[in-house]
């Protein structure tokens, strides 16, 4: 029998071959996967609409829905889709065709409110669109109007189109989940403002996953962490998003109450049954626009919410025995529904004099953004009507959560952080293998040794898969670490066996001997490794597990699987030597 039939029938050759097989099957490696992958989906979005469902954080990355036409345009790869959806009209109907079904997904307007001087009969210009269709295809055509209107306090007008509501990536080729650093996104670490209990930590962290799902970002790890000292944290990573979007949103308890006459009359969570967030009962408020004072533009918006019969009864009880004022053209209660985000007044609200004393539970909601420019408090007013809606629904966190450290790596770089690791891993391979060349001088050794590294770096990678850790530069980090100690081991096998010099006794030892003297110092060296290893899952409010983590699987495939079949690979090869 050949020596390489020996190799591949040799019992732990097979287990590594086994073992290999589930790495690959569990990555699922396609290097011909096209489409741009769905991240996330904004809730009350024209996708949304469309009955589109934002991706679940258990979907595996080469299982996401993938966007693969739009209007039968291909999609290869993300910028084929923006580039397709980019300078689309509003009220438009598109099709999109993605690896789970075909959407019908209507275009919404952006609709602008502007305060204008008051006017009568002025002449007024404005900018029209209409759709017409020459040729046979259909195109948009402006023109340029003027008529004569009657201006109140607000014009508005439409300005572009509506995002659909998709945050797409490039179609990942491997089962692989890439951390922050190699994907871009937002790290951030939170600590509770006084100790909390394990109940609370946990109501923390289901609170958080669900507000962020509610305000419409994707990707997003949440759990709890600690130090060697026994502090309380909060780890929160979300891909493809920056600092600026989500370090409000976490850091602020989200304590919301609307009172009357300081008398609070319902909370944000529980006390709300509804929030409306689409666009016919949600925006920019049409009775207030936009306006500039002192050189600052301020936008109000608003939208409607339902309150439980209990919240109503409490807002019943609160106004019935308020007394009614006039105020310009209407009648109203002489107190206001006073609107609290964090103990800080950020709204008042008059209530009309047909409510006293009567259990609404249909309420209107509003506050106001600003910005230096009129678009920017625009955005400004949404994103906080956005964090307000989310509040509203997801209620407020047990305690205050203080920001401890914060970090944002984009995508351009974490990109780069791929190529580079993948470059210096193949020169670092290149290195090894030419010093064990010179070392050995056979290639019976060099190349086994080369092939035993990075058939271990595959299983780690499938088990990374398998488990769902994602892949970091700590990960990357423990994969360098835990491949060195394999070639380190290697190296002890390989001089243990092949040491033909010393004293006489040693000569006659057997090469079992031989592998059982090397690996015992393996086993010591593993196992003082591995403790090694421990407190690092707990150090650095879990910052470093990734690292921790990643050696230990390493280091535990090789010890316990690729070694032992090394040895053998290594016995059958230097049979004749």
């Amino acid at each position: 029998m050949s020596r390489f039939k020996r190799i591949f029938l040799n019992l732990r050759v097979m287990l590594v071959i086994f073992s290999l097989l589930i790495a690959v099957i569990a990555l699922a490696p396609n290097p011909f996967r096209e489409g741009a992958a769905i991240r996330s989906i904004d809730r009350d979005s024209a996708a949304s609409l469309a009955g589109m469902v934002s991706p679940s954080a258990t979907d595996s990355p080469s299982g996401k829905e993938r966007v693969v036409f739009v209007n039968n345009v291909p999609v290869k790869k993300a910028e084929d889709y923006y580039k397709a959806i980019s300078g689309l009209p509003p009220n438009r109907t598109i099709q999109v065709k993605t690896t789970r079904g075909i959407y019908r997904i209507t275009t919404r307007p952006i609709v602008n409110f502007s305060v204008l001087p008051e006017l009568e009969d002025k002449n007024i210009t404005f900018v029209e669109s209409f759709n017409t269709t020459v040729n046979g295809s259909a195109r948009q055509v402006n023109q340029t109007v003027t008529r004569k209107v009657k201006v109140n306090k607000t014009v508005s007008f439409v300005n572009g189109t509506e995002d659909i509501g998709l945050a797409v990536y490039d179609a990942p080729k491997t089962n692989l989940r890439m951390g922050l650093d190699l994907q871009g996104g937002t790290r951030v670490l939170l600590m509770p403002e006084t100790r909390v209990s394990d109940i609370d930590m946990e109501t923390i962290v289901e609170n958080m996953k669900q507000r962020l799902n509610v305000f419409g970002l994707g990707d997003v790890v949440v759990r709890p962490a600690s130090d060697l000292s026994g502090n309380q944290y909060i780890l929160v990573e979300i891909a493809g998003v920056n600092e600026q979007e989500v370090k409000e949103l976490l850091a602020k308890q989200g304590k919301f109450e609307a009172k009357i006459a300081n008398n609070t009359v319902f909370r944000g969570g529980n006390d709300i049954t509804y929030v409306c967030r689409s666009a016919d009962c949600s925006g920019i408020d049409p009775s207030r626009g936009c306006g500039e004072s002192n050189g600052e533009w301020v936008c109000g918006f608003r939208f409607s919410i339902t309150l439980s019969q209990e919240a109503a009864q409490r807002q019943s009880d609160a106004t019935k025995d308020l007394d009614v004022i006039v105020e310009g053209n209407g009648r109203f209660l002489d107190e206001s529904l006073e609107l609290y985000l964090d103990d800080q007044l950020v709204d008042k609200l008059l209530i009309g004099a047909e409510l006293k004393g009567k259990p609404a539970t249909d309420v209107s909601i509003s506050g106001s953004g600003s910005g230096g420019t009129q678009q920017e408090a625009i955005e400004n007013s949404l994103s906080s009507m956005k964090r307000l809606q989310t509040i509203l629904i997801t209620g407020s966190l047990p305690v205050k959560l203080d920001v401890i450290k914060t970090d944002a790596v984009s995508p351009v770089v974490g990109s780069r952080f791929s190529s580079n690791a993948l470059l210096l891993a193949a020169l670092a391979a290149l290195a090894v293998g030419i010093i064990l060349m010179i070392a050995y001088r056979r290639i019976a050794v060099a190349v086994p040794i080369l092939f035993t590294s990075l058939i271990e770096i595959l299983m780690m990678l499938g088990v990374a898969a398998i488990i769902g850790w994602n892949i970091d530069l700590a990960a990357i980090a423990g994969i360098i670490a835990a491949v060195g100690t394999g070639v380190n081991d290697q190296i002890i096998i390989t001089d243990e066996a092949l040491k033909k010099t010393g004293s006489y006794e040693r000569r006659f030892i057997g090469w079992k001997d031989k592998i059982k003297s090397a690996f015992f110092i393996i086993f010591g060296a593993y196992v003082t490794l591995v403790l090694a290893m421990i407190p690092l899952l707990f150090a650095g409010a879990g910052l470093l597990r990734g690292f921790a983590l990643t050696t230990i699987i390493g280091i535990s495939i090789g010890v316990f699987i690729t070694r032992p079949a090394y040895s053998n690979v290594l016995e059958i090869l230097s049979e004749k030597e």
